[in-house]
């Protein structure tokens, strides 16, 4: 695969990310070398199933069921046989 074309491909996924945000920003490539598909994918091509092995979601818990519980629910909806949260999914409260 060639340097330019990964690079003209990675600026495409990064504008719709900020057309998506709402952001305008001037993107600026500093080097344009050859990339070897071997060694990973542009986020906009990354197959779900690296996202699954890989990623971290990031999840709304809604009040009611415990983290526990939704940590097996997402394990069983995704198919896999570890996961696990980072801090509490419970909900924040009203803001004061």
């Amino acid at each position: 695969m060639e340097g330019t074309d990964v690079t003209r491909r990675g600026e495409k996924f990064l504008r719709e990310i900020d057309s998506f945000c709402g952001q305008e920003r001037r993107w600026i490539t500093r080097i344009d070398e050859p990339t070897d598909p071997q060694y990973g994918f542009l986020p906009s091509e990354r197959p779900i199933e690296v996202y699954i092995r890989n990623g971290v979601i990031n999840l709304d818990k809604p009040p009611g069921p415990t983290s526990h519980e939704v940590v097996a629910w997402v394990k069983r909806m995704l198919k896999v046989e570890r996961a696990g949260h980072g801090g509490t999914l419970e909900p924040a409260g009203p803001i004061a």
